[in-house]
């Protein structure tokens, strides 16, 4: 997924506290033909003064951002217009640490802007803003403007117009029609005071001070209390990110499921991490679900476990080692073949040419044996330095765990990061030219991303095709609140290419073979539902088995409130119309905010 700026990292510090006051009193005398704030705002994302200069536009400050890159303090007109369409609230930009509190009554001079956050390059919709303000206090102690109500009732269920295809689809142009879609809604109350209440967690507290809740409840709600993401057209309309303007350790650490009581209340604000955001002056009492890490049953002596498992960017100097081992031997029940994505080579980041990773592996197979599992042993093939995408210096590779008192691995020399394996017949059975390989590494297809890695298992006599996998990431795509309607996923093209070409290797050994074991797994970064599925399930060679499962225990991730399918078991048909294969996506990290790595790891049992 696309990695976050460290700029977001930087301390909260406590900005403004309500105050009791009384009634909002402007002493400075207001021009016959001065601007209001709706009328900056407009009934389209876009102001009609934007570039322009306005002067004296009124307001009663309601939250001051004292901290990082975007200083500032929003205001609000007690005396909306009757138009919904129009905000009545607006982002005041200082650059430097604002001179105003909250409950100020304000005059501002400045000029309009929109501010793109990350860039017109994102698609990211603009925040209408004055910068190079002049302010002048009016009067303190005034009356903050009550909070808009945001609810289950008042939230539509579609989610956004289709984009005027004159402007490459944009919505920017577009009357907001605050009633029928909730990208509209929540534009209508930009900059505005708003309330949440009651609310249920869907994305769990992340490094950033952040954390995501619905205010719809039984909006595709799954049994752990997240909201799962099932359709392009399903984007779950309730959820909303909540930031907080006091102090990080006020902040609360909640899991998914967990709920914020009472009212939780702040401007609505747009950023590049997650659209529209409530920035709290006011947090609800965090109530915990008391979410538990789940576990998966033990394979049986017949059956064969093999899983996927996405470590994020695990290197010898990460503290995680033990707790990655207990999920393994605990959670997991020690699978006979692990497929591990984003281990790293034996310095990590550091961008010296390190290509091995044999200490990184040792480190976490010796954590497992501390653990009270098996010894593993292990295979994979070393990258060619910096051509695999990921951490710079970092090297992610995929690597086999196995466990040699279950399953053998069949060696056949010759596998490099530049040798294609190929698929050849021996005594009437497929089998690999060269084991541990790589699928036709030099295609373009793989640039900057990583190369599958294949291998050859024999459990109980029977071969096993294992096919690990991390396709390109989703970093470039379009956000769900973009200013583009439908959004543009310009990283699915690699991804169609890369599942285009495990597909016919699939193929080559279902055509030598017609009953050959494969198992295509690991990190796809893209979903159950998504073409890049549907290319590499291709005729029937392949099936994501996840798909066994019902539709809302189908996620391996958690992005911006949605709970979704990112890791997936594809199987070949033997395995499929066996009938007797069991799946679990095993959930004991994307739903916490103490998680060890983004991803669940997913397990399927089978008898080959």
């Amino acid at each position: 997924m696309p990695s976050r700026s460290s700029a977001r990292l930087a301390a909260l510090t406590v900005a403004a506290v309500c105050s009791a006051a009384s009634t909002v009193v402007i002493a400075a005398p207001a021009h016959a033909d001065s601007v209001r704030i709706h009328d900056i705002q407009g009934t389209t994302r876009t102001s009609p003064y934007a570039g322009k200069q306005v002067t004296d536009v009124t307001g009663i400050v309601t939250g001051v951002r004292t901290y990082g890159s975007s200083r500032g303090f929003w205001i609000q007109d007690p005396n909306p217009d009757a138009d919904p369409a129009t905000s009545e609230g607006v982002f005041v930009f200082t650059s430097s640490t604002p001179k105003v509190a909250v409950g100020d009554a304000v005059t501002v001079s400045g000029t309009v802007s929109e501010f793109v956050p990350g860039g017109t390059s994102s698609g990211n919709q603009a925040l209408t803003e004055i910068v190079r303000p002049t302010v002048t206090v009016v009067s303190s102690g005034n009356a903050v403007p009550a909070a808009t109500v945001v609810n289950a009732w008042s939230v539509p269920a579609a989610y956004a117009p289709a984009g005027d295809p004159a402007a490459n689809n944009s919505i920017n142009g577009l009357t907001l029609q605050p009633r029928k879609y909730a990208l509209d809604y929540y534009e209508s109350l930009e900059g505005m005071n708003v309330q949440v209440s009651d609310v249920r967690v869907v994305g769990a507290t992340d490094p950033f001070t952040e954390l995501w809740v619905t205010v719809k409840p039984w909006e595709n709600r799954n049994r752990r209390g997240g909201t799962v993401y099932g359709s392009y057209d399903s984007q779950n309309t309730g959820r909303l990110q909540i930031q907080s303007l006091g102090k990080v350790a006020d902040f609360p650490a909640a899991n998914v499921g967990d709920q914020l009581t009472g009212a939780t209340a702040g401007p609505l604000d747009y950023n590049q991490f997650g659209g529209y955001t409530v920035v709290a002056n006011q947090i609800g009492t965090l109530k915990s679900a008391g979410l538990e890490r789940e576990t998966t049953q033990k394979q049986k002596n017949g059956e064969l476990a093999v899983a996927t498992y996405n470590v994020e960017n695990l290197d010898p100097g990460d503290a995680t080692f033990a707790q990655h081992a207990s999920a393994i031997v605990n959670n997991l029940k020690s699978p006979d073949i692990v497929s591990l994505e984003e281990i790293q080579d034996n310095n990590g980041a550091t961008n010296d040419g390190t290509v091995a990773a044999d200490q990184t592996v040792t480190k976490l197979i010796d954590a497992i044996v501390a653990a009270g599992g098996p010894k593993y042993d292990w295979r994979s093939i070393d990258p060619t330095n910096n051509t695999d995408g990921g951490e710079p210096g970092g090297n992610i590779r995929q690597v086999f765990l196995f466990n040699p008192e279950r399953v053998s691995f069949t060696d056949r020399a010759g596998g490099d990061a530049t040798t294609a394996v190929g698929v050849t017949k021996v005594r009437g059975k497929a089998a690999l030219t060269v084991s541990p390989g790589r699928i036709d590494p030099a295609n373009a297809a793989w640039n900057s991303s990583r190369k599958p890695l294949v291998g050859e298992f024999v459990f109980r006599g029977r071969t096993v095709f294992v096919i690990a996998n991390h396709f390109n990431s989703k970093g470039g795509d379009q956000a769900l609140t973009s200013q583009y309607q439908p959004v543009a996923r310009s990283s699915e093209t690699q991804r169609h290419q890369q599942a285009a070409l495990v597909n016919a290797f699939v193929k080559d050994v279902l055509d030598t073979q017609k009953n050959a074991d494969v198992i295509a797994l690991g990190d796809i970064n893209d979903f159950e539902f998504s073409d890049t599925a549907r290319i590499l399930e291709g005729d029937g060679e392949l099936w994501s088995a996840i798909k066994s499962l019902p539709k809302s225990e189908r996620y391996s991730y958690v992005y911006q409130g949605n709970a979704q399918v990112l890791d997936q078991i594809l199987v070949s048909p033997s395995i499929r119309r066996g009938c007797d294969f069991e799946y679990d996506s095993v959930h004991i990290n994307s739903e916490f905010n103490d998680q060890i790595s983004d991803h669940d790891p997913q397990v399927l049992r089978f008898k080959p």
